[in-house]
């Protein structure tokens, strides 16, 4: 077992810091400090506890510069990325702050007296973040999370915890009570597992691989544990001949190289109408070389490193030196986890047009009507996300409705607001998170009943 992880900068392979793990017997401390905090946090009135949550998003808000030249440093992300990750923070906390005063519950008409509902919070929530977006989806489950009365416990991923860290400072900072919102460093089968397991976490939200999903769905079964779960993806990129073909062309590198290709909404399948296809390509091949790749501190930086060498590895693996790439891009030499953009054409079946690469790698492939484009996209163990370019309405519709997959965008890309939900289909997760309901899958429904009748009658 590991007692402190060694970060890495990306981009130089330096050491950017060091940081103590947590043992299970600190998880154990941690959870039994959260839920004292939780039980006082809870009986906090709504109207303070969302100024609470407002300072907390006004202290992130002043710290934006050095929040993102950390997530630079530890993640390797461009700059401009990084600040909006940052900026994505503020935004969540307040958005979840607006929602603490509207979690009401109901009144249903029965016989014999008054029923209502209350929206009770869970208590402890542990909330397991990944290391290709570790602020932004840190926030997505803590912040409704304390919005709906709990204490939140969270575990970053290994390679990225120290913006983690620096916002549990922030939350003291702005005058969250101590104990309620914690950061545990660590490795994912020991901190993790040990949170997972822990009788006094009521609720796992996790983001990552599928097959760790299921390891921690499996856990959290044994104790009937609630859990929401978003998982991997292997989203298509559909493209019929009516659309724009140039905008479409012009848009898709964005895509599947944004985060280098780190994220689980990456269209790193494009699916392209038969009759326009060797168009699309041409006017693929300037966009995606046109795509900025350099020092992430550098403002004009479109794509910086993968995450590791280990990474590194794993997309190399997709792509053999006789594949047959359409279109490579260029990287750095030298230090760094670089890998170029890449575009092979394929099959539906090839092994890069099933498996989730998570790098800068897109597979594209020819269709020939809108019955093949829904077959295609349809053809993965994935669905979370994905887009399709057409002028048709209808055919947009039917699309949307045919393909199965939590969010679709129409001649766009667009996968995530903090305002509207967001999950998978099959095994790319369980459950929803953001939007309009976030904080009502952090608490339980109670249900009441006041007899007003007399009794006997």
């Amino acid at each position: 077992m590991l007692q402190e992880l060694t970060i890495l900068n990306p981009a130089t392979e330096e050491v950017v810091a060091t940081v103590p793990t947590t043992s299970p017997a600190e998880v154990d401390a941690a959870v039994r400090r959260a839920a004292a905090a939780q039980e006082a946090w809870a009986a906090v009135a709504p109207g303070d506890r969302a100024r609470l949550l407002r300072r907390f998003a006004d202290v992130v808000d002043a710290a934006i510069e050095p929040l993102a030249a950390l997530e630079l440093r530890e993640a390797g992300h461009p700059l401009g990325n990084a600040r909006w990750e940052a900026g994505n923070v503020r935004d969540l906390l307040h958005y979840a702050a607006g929602g603490v005063e509207r979690l009401t519950g109901t009144q249903i008409p029965v016989a014999g007296g008054l029923n209502i509902t209350l929206q009770e919070p869970l208590g402890v929530v542990a909330v397991i973040a990944p290391w290709n977006f570790p602020m932004p989806i840190a926030a997505w489950g803590t912040a409704p999370a304390l919005a709906a009365g709990n204490a939140v416990l969270l575990k970053p991923a290994e390679t990225t915890p120290l913006t983690a860290l620096r916002l549990a400072e922030l939350a003291l900072e702005a005058g969250l009570p101590e104990g309620l919102f914690q950061v545990l460093p660590g490795e994912g089968p020991v901190t993790g597992s040990a949170l997972v397991d822990h009788p006094g976490v009521a609720k796992v939200v996790f983001t990552g691989s599928t097959a760790t999903g299921r390891r921690i769905a499996a856990q959290c079964a044994a104790q009937t544990k609630r859990l929401t779960l978003e998982l991997g993806g292997k989203s298509p990129n559909i493209v019929f001949a009516d659309a724009d073909i140039e905008a479409a062309a012009a848009a898709a590198p964005g895509s599947f190289l944004d985060n280098t290709g780190q994220d689980c909404c990456a269209r790193s399948r494009i699916l392209v109408q038969r009759g326009v296809y060797d168009r699309f390509l041409e006017l693929l091949e300037p966009a995606v070389k046109a795509f900025t790749v350099g020092d992430p501190s550098d403002p004009a930086t479109q794509m910086g490193p993968l995450i590791s060498a280990a990474q590194r590895d794993r997309v190399r693996s997709y792509v053999p030196e006789d594949a047959p790439a359409a279109i490579r891009g260029e990287a750095p030499a030298g230090k760094g986890f670089w890998y170029p953009a890449t575009v092979l054409e394929g099959r539906p079946e090839d092994r890069a047009a099933v498996e989730e690469i998570f790098g800068p790698v897109a597979v594209a492939i020819p269709f020939d009507d809108e019955a093949d484009a829904i077959r295609i996209a349809n053809a993965t163990d994935y669905g979370l996300s994905g887009s399709l370019w057409t002028r048709d309405v209808g055919r947009a519709l039917r699309v949307s409705r045919a393909v199965a997959a939590g969010n679709l965008s129409v001649n766009s890309h667009s996968s995530v607001r903090y305002w509207t939900p967001f999950g998978g289909f099959k095994q790319s997760g369980l459950g929803r998170e953001l939007g309009p309901d976030a904080l009502a899958a952090f608490t339980e429904t109670k249900n009441v009943f006041i007899a007003t009748e007399p009794a006997g009658s």
